[in-house]
């Protein structure tokens, strides 16, 4: 054993060099550029490369993507001169394809101020639209001019898994799509679009059917596009199952999974929104926490902030975290800090590798993690030595022997990040050995650092986090504080919570609407309150893909040019996003001269607190934000209406809602008078009610209005049909 524990020493002192010495690139970017690079020489194959990293064909080569900010006197040649292709976005952001057989030549680059390869990302009704109060908005109610549908709106999507043909996407006739362009940047047969050299682009309607769907990817014949799009802004197709916004046009991207790709994404939305000469809404139910800085200075933050600039409203997803507690904190004081990496599962993925520790502490000092290895009965077995940001300047790259087991791990660090000049390291453990504990050792003088825990996969795409937990005398549990992902960290996108949607029961009392255990809880590290608003994200029924060979269970179904559509049921942050993407295109439809930021502004002030939020502070909440999304005074203040002037709706309540067959008016009971039923076209049916009960077997699916006149006053109710 002692042998054993000298040969593991010595072999911990291997530290691979760093490739280049520019100071525009992290450390990590650095060795993985060097991994590359001495891959592609020895096989001369991107074959092994893909599953990891953003791999592109440009012109028949593979090539790597960067994405980079850069400074005045950059020019796209230098990079075609290597054979590979430059597409200059915003704010000075640029994304490259560099042929994998020119990379050493990143070392030759000019008026470069930050570049990084491109990181892969992965995806962080009925009741709800009531919950939103949408539904009042569409009718029309509140005394509003009149009802807002999103109209003259673009939301572009940027998912894996859209459904082109489903009935959703079509105006409630049935006869126009409402998706205006989609861009599948995973399609090699093109035409790719104007300005960009890949991927398929589909700007007719025709095009659109003939292709029917997105094509497989890495997410396989996914459904979470057409679900998020759906909620965003579906038409339900004749179920209760409809979105916020049922009037707006799409933009749908398929993306290749990586930071670049979703730069050109959004450019290409952006273009196409000023040749439409229309407001646009981007919705991103995805997100990663080993990406950019998780405080606002990220790359995808710089888009963000400039494209917000010029009128773009962005909301994303928050996470899916809020049930684990995967994040440890520490303020040191000449100090030493222990706790337990959970691992996820081995067997419940296919590319499962190991756990990312990604640790940020603060500018100006420095901190050092290491690792200690103890079996079931506490024993230490092995440990490495600690490794400092402050003299960690290449990358290590080797592993522990614990007799015949081994356990890898990779460590890349620095004292001063280009992105904010903060300490950083990102450590990387595999142990496939479950009789092991795993422990993460941290020492620093002083500083505070926070760690997260999130599973790391071969294919790079891992997005869940892992516990720290105790383990021996000493030892610290993890919390599940600062878990909000990138690019929903950055300071002009609409970040958002999920709850549980309420809804009336049969006594006519509300019930529902608590914060959905798994939404991640904020601040941001650096103490800016985030997520900044909550919606519904429980049980949405939205379309799934008919193209998807995803499972999922069915709660509606409807036949349409011979094909079967499904509707089916999902939760998470990804569902809550859209909820309030769609309400932005309802704003943008009542006011369109509103300015992104107003857009945000709005909702914020208008978003609304109930017995679950409690009173919450002005500054906002680390799990609701501002509170719950309220559609219809988010308009109402838009348009400067006395909030007190909404229509009474006095002690009636209907119930249950949804309905099915028979409705019932609590405090009508006794009452016996004519009130007019109103679709979501504006159709009004007379309807007689006897002793507060309405029958509504006959009457479609969908959402209505219920109008009467009592006591001299006009009361307005809505529900859904089912």
């Amino acid at each position: 054993m002692k042998t054993r524990l000298k040969l593991t020493l010595y072999l911990l002192m291997f530290c691979s060099g760093t490739l280049y010495s520019q100071h525009f690139m992290s450390n990590s970017d650095l060795q993985d550029l060097k991994e590359v690079e001495e891959s592609f020489e020895r096989s001369h194959s991107a074959d092994l490369l893909r599953n990891k990293f953003a791999i592109h064909e440009y012109k028949g080569k593979p090539c790597l993507s960067i994405v980079a900010k850069t400074q005045n006197g950059f020019t796209k040649q230098q990079i075609e001169s290597y054979g590979g292709s430059v597409h200059q976005t915003i704010n000075a952001l640029a994304t490259f394809n560099i042929p994998l057989g020119q990379i050493h030549q990143i070392k030759n680059l000019e008026h470069i101020e930050f570049a990084s390869i491109s990181r892969k990302l992965k995806p962080c009704l009925d009741r709800a639209v009531i919950d939103t109060h949408a539904d009042s908005v569409h009718l029309g109610l509140g005394n509003l001019p009149e009802g807002y549908d999103g109209e003259n709106v673009l939301i572009g999507v940027t998912d894996w898994g859209f459904d082109y043909s489903s009935p959703v996407f079509y105006d409630s006739l049935f006869q126009q799509t409402r998706i205006l362009a989609a861009w599948d940047q995973y399609k090699l047969s093109g035409p790719s679009p104007q300005s960009f050299s890949y991927g398929t682009e589909f700007n007719t309607p025709t095009d659109l059917i003939q292709a029917g769907s997105d094509t497989s990817n890495i997410y396989s014949y996914s459904t979470h596009g057409t679900h998020v799009a759906s909620i965003a802004g579906g038409s339900g197709a004749g179920t209760a199952y409809g979105g916020i916004a049922p009037g707006v046009q799409f933009l749908f991207v398929t993306f290749l999974v990586d930071e670049g790709a979703v730069l050109d994404a959004w450019e290409w939305m952006y273009q196409k929104s000023v040749e439409e000469g229309k407001r646009l809404v981007v919705n991103m139910s995805w997100g990663l926490y080993h990406l950019g800085s998780l405080d606002g200075n990220s790359i995808l933050s710089s888009a963000i902030s400039a494209y917000t600039d010029l009128g773009v409203v962005f909301v994303n997803s928050g996470g899916n975290n809020g049930n684990v507690n995967f994040h440890l904190k520490h303020s040191f004081n000449q100090d030493t800090i222990a706790s337990r990496i959970e691992f996820y599962s081995y067997s419940a993925n296919p590319n499962m590798w190991g756990q990312s520790i990604h640790s940020w502490g603060e500018v100006g000092t420095s901190f050092s993690n290491a690792l200690q290895i103890k079996n079931s009965g506490g024993q230490i077995v092995a440990q490495s030595p600690y490794y400092s940001t402050a003299t960690t300047n290449a990358y290590v790259d080797t592993f522990l022997t614990i007799d015949l087991d081994t356990i890898w791990y990779n460590i890349s660090a620095e004292d001063s990040h280009p992105l904010n000049g903060r300490s950083q390291m990102r450590l990387r453990v595999k142990c496939t050995h479950g009789s092991y504990r795993v422990m993460f050792k941290s020492a620093a003088s002083s500083g505070t650092v926070h760690n997260w825990n999130v599973t790391e996969l071969s294919n790079d795409v891992g997005n869940w986090g892992m516990p720290f937990s105790t383990f021996g005398t000493g030892s610290l549990n993890g919390d599940k504080e600062n878990g909000i992902s990138e690019p929903s960290c950055s300071d002009d996108v609409i970040s958002v919570a999920a709850y549980a949607s309420g809804w009336t029961t049969p006594t006519g009392n509300t019930s529902g609407g608590a914060m959905a255990s798994f939404s991640s809880q904020g601040p941001r590290y650096d103490g800016v309150m985030k997520p900044d608003i909550a919606a519904p994200g429980v049980s949405i029924g939205a379309a799934i893909s008919s193209y998807t060979d995803a499972s999922f269970s069915s709660v509606e179904s409807i036949e349409y040019n011979t094909r079967t559509y499904h509707f089916a049921k999902l939760s998470g942050t990804s569902m809550a996003s859209p909820m309030v993407a769609g309400v932005a295109a309802l704003l943008l439809d009542a006011k369109p001269e509103l300015s992104a930021a107003d857009v945000k502004e709005i909702l914020l002030l208008t978003a609304r607190e109930d017995n679950k939020t409690g009173n919450l502070p002005e500054e906002g909440d680390p799990k609701w934000g501002h509170g719950k999304v309220d559609a219809m005074a988010a308009i109402r203040e838009a348009l400067d209406l006395n909030l007190d002037e909404i229509i009474a709706t006095s002690s009636f309540k209907i119930y249950p809602n949804p309905v099915t067959d028979v409705l019932l008016i609590k405090e009508l009971s006794e009452i016996d008078t004519q009130i007019s039923i109103i679709d979501f076209t504006g159709r009004a049916r007379r309807v007689s009610i006897s002793n507060g009960v309405v029958n509504c077997q006959s009457l479609p699916s969908g959402m209505y209005s219920i109008s009467f006149e009592y006591q001299n006053i006009n009361h307005q109710l809505t529900f859904v049909k089912q």
